[in-house]
């Protein structure tokens, strides 16, 4: 597997196609957002590929000591192959030093996608993940943050809305 960051307009253009495809409506922020986020250094955004196929990608927001998994997907070819462990992995490596975190929604019975979430939340804590116990509403949606290597508390992880993505953005965090 080859992880590295998206630099040609073929990378960016699988990258936004599976961002479109992979993640609902209301957990996406506009793809000109991530652009240039990207572009100020602010944000990374990680190419895979498995046999020289287009694999999944990687979207982080980056602050001084902690390091936000914004978006992970991989491609609906590849799904089940250990590409998802592999990209985690590689996170942790590429970031050492580093705590990462990342969103997922709430895991809650009465949802629609109930098993989708459950199933989402046992990978991540397959992968080594722990459960920081920090429940939020981000945008109207019930998310709970995991981690590998770090502690966050609600109000350092509004903060780290505030100082390494945008004012707007830790308003609608609650």
């Amino acid at each position: 597997m080859k992880v590295q960051k998206a630099e040609t307009f073929a990378q960016w253009i699988r990258i936004y196609r599976l961002y479109q495809s992979a993640f609902p409506r209301s957990e996406k922020k506009p793809f000109s957002m991530i652009l240039d986020m990207c572009k100020k250094g602010k944000s990374d955004a990680w190419y895979c590929e498995n046999d020289g196929k287009f694999a999944g990608l990687v979207i982080t927001i980056n602050g001084p000591d902690k390091i936000l998994l914004d978006y992970l997907a991989v491609s609906a070819k590849m799904r089940g192959c250990g590409i998802g462990s592999k990209l985690l992995h590689t996170m942790r490596r590429l970031y050492t030093g580093k705590g990462i975190f990342l969103e997922i929604e709430a895991v809650k019975e009465d949802a629609q996608n109930a098993e989708e979430r459950k199933r989402r939340k046992k990978f991540y804590l397959s992968n080594g993940m722990t459960e920081l116990n920090v429940y939020v509403e981000l945008f109207g949606v019930d998310m709970e943050l995991l981690g590998y290597d770090c502690t966050l508390t609600f109000e350092e992880y509004r903060e780290f809305y505030r100082k390494n993505y945008n004012e707007w953005a830790a308003s609608h965090i609650r």
